[in-house]
């Protein structure tokens, strides 16, 4: 009977220990529902806060447009037309400018916008010296500024032979005059690419000297006739001045002299009558003569 009664509450704690057990899973598990369903909530308060944003959103009329960032206003391109100014020369390289028909600022029609540089034919032909005297003469290459940006290669010029390069560098060339006249040339070159080329012809200081004699003559009658023609301009303008000025007195002038000529035209009309009437009269006369002649002989 003891043994009975000792092996009872050994299966007695055993059952509770499994009850326990039992309970703590059950527990667990309640709290996993539990977080499970609070999760839950939270995404579905999530998606309906979501919706209700959307709903507000599209309740925006559709004629309000939403307002763009400042930023992105700015960047939007603007459509600029642009057109070019006539090149300051016909030969080499010069400069022209670019200008904006569109979008100036300030409301302007036309706007400068940068200058650049332009190129026409490479070959400028014979040039004139920038400043010359009896002994020298100073030449000068196609550039633009800065000067420094070309490369200049200085030649000699002479009659079926080549060309002799010289050892100036420069675009400006100063010369001595010589006793026999000089051609020179001088090719600007931009990247080892020749963009210009200009010759110059250095004549002799006697050859100077009767350019120079020549020259005055041709000058002063060119002189002449523009003094001429203005003085005649300026006169003519001043008699329509006056014209306009007096026109009532100039019409009443005219008008006299009119009628003084037609007065003049209708007697010398009248005179011309008489004399053709008496010129009629005495070719009458000698008809009747003899016809009496005649009649007394019977």
């Amino acid at each position: 009977m003891r043994a009975g009664g000792a092996d009872w509450p050994a299966e007695l704690l055993l059952a509770l220990g499994w009850l326990l057990l039992l309970g703590l899973q059950a527990s667990q598990a309640a709290n996993v529902t539990v977080t499970r369903e609070s999760d839950v909530v939270h995404e579905v308060e999530s998606e309906t806060e979501v919706d209700e944003e959307a709903e507000n959103d599209s309740d925006v009329p559709e004629n309000e447009t939403p307002a763009e960032p400042e930023e992105e206003v700015q960047n939007k391109t603007v459509v600029k037309e642009v057109e070019f100014g006539m090149c300051t020369v016909t030969c080499g390289v010069g400069i022209r400018e670019v200008i904006l028909t569109n979008g100036c600022p300030g409301g302007e029609s036309k706007c400068i916008v940068r200058v650049e540089e332009c190129r026409g034919p490479v070959d400028c032909g014979w040039g004139k010296p920038i400043s010359e005297s009896l002994d020298s003469v100073r030449l000068s290459c196609v550039h633009i500024s800065p000067e420094n940006r070309f490369k200049y290669l200085w030649k000699l010029l002479k009659s079926d032979q080549q060309p002799v390069i010289l050892a100036n560098d420069s675009a400006v060339l100063e010369i001595q005059r010589d006793l026999h006249p000089l051609a020179f040339q001088c090719d600007t070159l931009d990247n080892n690419e020749i963009v210009a080329t200009i010759r110059f012809t250095v004549y002799t200081t006697s050859e100077l000297q009767m350019r120079r004699t020549i020259r005055p003559d041709t000058d002063a009658v060119l002189v002449f006739v523009l003094t001429i023609g203005v003085i005649i301009c300026i006169f003519v303008i001043f008699v329509l001045i006056f014209i306009i000025i007096n026109w009532a007195s100039v019409k009443s002038f005219w008008g006299a002299k009119a009628s003084a000529t037609e007065i003049h035209s209708e007697l010398s009309s009248m005179k011309y009558k008489d004399s053709t009437s008496l010129d009629h009269t005495p070719t009458d006369m000698p008809g009747r003569e003899d016809d009496a002649l005649s009649e007394w002989n019977e």
